[in-house]
């Protein structure tokens, strides 16, 4: 018998896999770009401490770095393993797309990273025991390391939204998929951002160093709003380009909720460049609370929305343009050995050709029409859908409400004709898209 090489399903009710590998990437995403910014800013305050003599700022850069020990390395060290589990068990063939591409990009990555890791404890904690020029040297080895690690993770990221070249799919060669055409564009993007958060970060050190030097408290806090603020200008001008750079199914779903995220953008970049401002003008006003409330937003109304949009923008695929999000292979890559696994779904059934579907569901019948198409539409949906009355994560009720059977089988056939292109191209034998469409319509949305 004909089978695809699926894996077990992984679903989790009314909130769907992705909401839980959005959630924890988000948390690791606040703390991983702190470091890499915060690398950077090192090299630069250290520089000024060892060409002006402003051995003033050392206590400032070892205060931050011990934040940055607990906040990055280990939130950022849990958090990172938490998304492997979370991508593994929603995702397995975009992880293992992932790794046979990238591995010995990953192994590289792991390199810099235990050379960072290393490294902010060394500048924590010989900050004041080795001479200004030897740290000088450590603080710029620490941030090309990190720069270096963001470069190694972009290339991969950006493979998973768009691959390098249309050359990869005949080669199958690591720099094809690593040198894509939103490759620069988006790491640019990613360390404008690192930029903007070590200044955002900075704030919180800055303001709680009131009470020992009041003057030096309030230099920083201005040096930081500065930072911040050409932070933001990069983020701004770098998605610009990056824009520019994505494929069409991107903007076809960039284009549905596009007034609202103009809109939210606008707002927030009116908020924090207000709060930029007063921190150059006013740095008296800048208080520890108001310094950790703004991270806070910039994690839940920034940082939370911008991935969000990112993962919506890559739909209906997951990896490479060739893995859709529900794991099925759409088309060949020939420099793999990979085949389209749509012809054989056309011809046999999803039903048929998942190796984990219980026997007693391979084929439909009148008796257990219901389950398989419950089934049927967990294996094809859930990966993007919460599928329950009381979905939270993309749910169908708001798609479907007040349709019928044969309503809900016209968007299927859509779907399957390749009408939508932020949907996968999924086309079913007729009795197993009469039984979504049964089951669908029996939950009365």
């Amino acid at each position: 018998m004909d089978i695809i090489g699926q894996f077990p399903l992984f679903y989790f009710p009314e909130y769907g896999s992705a909401w839980m590998m959005g959630m924890t990437g988000t948390i690791h995403i606040l703390a991983s770009h702190t470091s890499v910014g915060a690398a950077m800013l090192f090299a630069y305050l250290s520089y000024k401490a060892y060409k002006e003599n402003r051995t003033d700022l050392y206590p400032y850069m070892k205060k931050y770095g011990m934040f940055l020990l607990i906040f990055s390395y280990v939130i950022g060290s849990i958090t990172g393993p938490g998304i492997w589990y979370t991508a593994t068990a929603a995702s397995p063939r975009g992880i293992s797309a992932l790794i046979h591409n990238f591995v010995w990009v990953w192994a590289t990555e792991w390199v810099f990273f235990v050379f960072e890791v290393i490294g902010v404890f060394v500048l924590v904690y010989f900050i004041d025991k080795i001479d200004k020029k030897t740290h000088l040297k450590l603080t710029f080895s620490f941030a090309m390391a990190s720069v270096g690690t963001l470069a190694l993770i972009i290339g991969i990221i950006s493979f998973m939204m768009w691959p390098g070249t249309q050359e990869y799919y005949t080669t199958g060669s690591a720099s094809d998929a690593f040198f894509g055409i939103n490759t620069f564009p988006h790491m640019f993007l990613r360390i404008g951002f690192m930029i903007m958060l070590s200044g955002v970060i900075g704030l919180i050190i800055s303001s709680a160093m009131k009470k020992d030097n009041l003057e030096l408290s309030r230099e920083l806090t201005k040096k930081m709003g500065y930072i911040s603020m050409l932070g933001g200008f990069l983020v701004l001008f770098f998605f610009m380009w990056y824009m520019g750079t994505l494929p069409d199914n991107a903007h076809a779903v960039f284009n549905i909720t596009k007034a609202d995220v103009i809109q939210s953008r606008i707002i927030l970049t009116i908020v924090f460049s207000i709060y930029f401002l007063v921190a150059i003008v006013k740095p008296q006003f800048i208080s520890t609370p108001l310094a950790g409330v703004m991270v806070f937003v910039i994690l839940i109304a920034g940082i939370w929305p911008g991935e969000k949009l990112r993962e919506s923008m890559r739909k209906p695929y997951v990896a490479g343009q060739y893995i859709y999000s529900n794991q099925i292979i759409s088309r060949d890559v020939p420099g793999k050995g990979i085949k389209s696994e749509l012809p054989i779904i056309a011809q046999k059934g999803l039903l048929q050709v998942n190796p984990f579907v219980p026997e007693n569901l391979k084929v439909i019948t009148e008796e257990n029409k219901h389950e398989a198409g419950k089934l049927l539409a967990r294996m094809a949906c859930s990966n993007c859908h919460s599928l329950e009355k009381t979905g939270k994560y993309r749910p169908l009720k708001d798609r479907l409400a007040g349709m019928d059977k044969e309503a809900i089988k016209s968007i299927l056939y859509a779907i399957g004709a390749g009408g939508m292109p932020y949907m996968p191209t999924l086309k079913l034998p007729e009795n197993e898209t009469d039984a979504i469409a049964q089951y669908l319509a029996s939950m009365k949305y």
